[in-house]
């Protein structure tokens, strides 16, 4: 479908399925080291220089990462992490976890070894690997900041209508990463914040991609297309495929919530409307799943465009 074809698309109430529904995502001990110091400073990510990082415009509450993938990624991308726990158990007897244990050591940050029992107290997930970090609050970026960072030509912006689940959000930003997406847009009421669990599903690519959280999506949107980007929903209402609808170029892709959809006003908001085919029995994709597709096609487009 070419630009001038693009139409706006007012859908009924709440939109929510992309194919059918979108479902739900869902002390004391040994002290080491020395007081926390600044540690690493952070490598640029695709699209956003973290060299010349954009000033915060807000701070989610402080909050833990666990397991050792998510830790390593957040002290290679210079997070300030406070003070680590790990199980005095484990301590000497596993290479890989007292090899990290010395990079934290090395970056300044107290490390205690605690029981395992402490551990499991301090998880979210129960799936901490003999682990877990405090942080500083998470810095947000500003939408303005995912806007410059776009450029002129291709671009993906992720807008999250009140996506709740931290393991969805967190899965999402993962995605959007990966396929180089500029940044992930959420509201800051009724909505996912940056904490354990989207440290841990999104394996660190919270610390790659900006992620602005705006009071109105609606204007948010408006700023968007004054950018030149053309607005998606993905909701079953759709009548176009994803593979018809017009996902090139500057796009901005608004996903819904995991239980009512987009809602009515973001959704007036939309330039155009998609969704998933299904051929199954059962009900649908989770949002985080339907959004890494509709991420790889606008990806894969975009690729196609440049080799043409």
């Amino acid at each position: 479908m070419a630009k001038s074809d693009r139409g706006r698309v007012t859908g009924p109430g709440r939109a929510g399925k992309i194919g059918a529904s979108l479902e739900h995502g869902r002390g004391a001990g040994k002290k080491r080291g020395r007081a926390q110091g600044k540690g690493q400073r952070p490598g640029p990510g695709r699209g956003f220089d973290r060299d010349r990082r954009p000033r915060p415009q807000g701070r989610g509450g402080a909050g833990v990462i666990e397991g050792r993938r998510a830790v390593a990624e957040a002290l290679a991308a210079g997070v300030p992490l406070k003070r680590a726990f790990v199980a005095a158990s484990a301590t000497g007897r596993d290479p890989k976890l007292t090899g990290l244990v010395g990079e934290l050591e090395a970056a300044g940050v107290t490390v205690d070894e605690v029981p395992r029992e402490r551990l499991d107290q301090l998880s979210s997930h129960g799936a901490h690997q003999g682990i877990v970090v405090r942080t500083a609050p998470f810095e947000y970026a500003s939408l303005a900041d995912v806007i410059k960072a776009s450029g002129t030509g291709d671009a993906l912006v992720v807008l999250l209508d009140h996506v709740t689940d931290e393991g969805n959000f967190g899965a999402i930003v993962r995605s959007a990463e990966i396929v180089g997406a500029t940044g992930v847009v959420v509201p800051k009421a009724r909505s996912a914040r940056v904490g354990a669990g989207a440290y841990k599903t999104s394996a660190g690519a919270v610390m790659h991609l900006p992620i602005a959280q705006v009071p109105n999506m609606a204007s948010a949107i408006d700023e968007l297309k004054a950018a030149g980007f053309w607005v998606g929903g993905a909701t079953e209402h759709a009548t176009d495929l994803a593979w018809d609808a017009p996902l090139e170029g500057r796009v901005a892709l608004v996903m819904g919530s995991e239980g009512e959809g987009i809602s009515r006003l973001v959704l007036s908001k939309c330039d155009f409307t998609c969704k998933l085919p299904q051929r199954g029995t059962i009900e649908s994709l989770n949002v985080a799943q339907a959004c890494t597709v509709l991420c790889y096609e606008w990806l894969r487009r975009s690729t196609q465009a440049a080799e043409d």
